[in-house]
């Protein structure tokens, strides 16, 4: 019978694996779309107001008048699109580029992938879910990557500050995971997604204010590898294709996903990232960073393959 349960389960986790690697590969298109637009004087605090302000005013119309009913919650349940919002939305943003700001890029690249750890051990010690050692060695392998590709040997400066915020914008991104999955079997994702970008937009709305945006280089042009095209357009695009649609796809996921495995697969979104830096920033991977890519790979299979419910 368990056996059966397995092979009938399968499909369905195979489905929201696509949902989660799909979600991953759209957030790694913000890194190379963000960048752009900060090389033309916009700050990182600034686009990523803009690109959660707008995917919040893109996907709430749409789905208010679509399915009205997904943005209705209880007052007993308002706290799970206000943490994912704050957590999930806004504090993963916020906390990551304070530590950008004080740490190399590569030091707050790890301290973010800690964030499966703290998911595993989460699970394993609130819930009381022992997880089977292949997915520790799994997850192990994961950050081993992480690091490689991340080149962290080559940091030497540490700020206290900067490796606080860097485990704040893990434990953020933990709760993103957690609260998703609490909220994915409970609630329509569009719903969830919505209200918590709105939510994320406030938060970060208050740190950089409307009126503090570089208004004037909307216009400007952003370089993508050989194409040009104008500000508002790429953040545009980072709104939807790297906001919303990935936001909405993690949660589709978290509905038949486990959050464990789940935060492994966000490994995908850093090896993605540079292969689309490579192709439209020039940025090119060193035979470490590609031998860490692998390994990266190899850990999130891993702990898939063995945490098949």
């Amino acid at each position: 019978m368990a056996t059966t349960e397995r092979v009938g389960r399968a499909p369905i986790r195979v489905q929201a694996t696509g949902w989660a690697l799909t979600s991953w590969v759209l957030f790694a298109s913000s890194g190379p779309l963000a960048k752009a637009v900060m090389v033309t004087g916009w700050s990182p605090a600034a686009v990523t107001s803009v690109r959660i302000t707008l995917a919040a005013v893109l996907l709430v119309p749409v789905v208010a008048v679509l399915r009205p009913r997904t943005l209705r919650f209880r007052r007993a349940d308002l706290w799970l699109p206000l943490g994912y919002g704050v957590l999930g939305v806004a504090g993963v943003q916020l906390l990551f580029f304070v530590a950008v700001a004080r740490v190399p890029v590569a030091v707050a690249m790890v301290l973010v992938n800690l964030a499966p750890v703290l998911v595993a051990l989460w699970v394993q010690t609130a819930r009381h879910t022992r997880l089977r050692a292949p997915v520790w060695l799994g997850i192990g392998l994961a950050l081993t990557g992480s690091a490689l590709v991340a080149q962290l040997w080559q940091s030497s400066h540490l700020d206290m500050l900067g490796i606080a915020a860097g485990l704040g914008s893990a434990i953020c991104s933990a709760g993103y995971f957690l609260l998703g999955e609490h909220g994915a079997g409970r609630h329509d994702p569009a719903g969830l997604t919505a209200l918590g970008l709105a939510i994320g937009a406030v938060v970060v709305a208050t740190f950089t204010p409307p009126w503090t945006l570089p208004a004037h280089l909307l216009t400007a042009p952003a370089a993508l590898g050989r194409l040009q095209a104008p500000v508002w357009l790429v953040l545009l695009a980072l709104s939807v294709a790297g906001t919303a649609l990935p936001y909405l796809a993690g949660l589709r996921a978290l509905r038949d996903l486990p959050p464990a495995p789940a935060s492994v697969l966000a490994v995908v979104e850093p090896l993605v990232a540079a292969v689309l830096a490579w192709l439209l920033l020039g940025q090119s991977l060193g035979p470490a960073q590609i031998a860490g890519a692998a390994i990266m790979l190899i850990g999130a299979i891993f702990v898939q393959l063995n945490t098949l419910r």
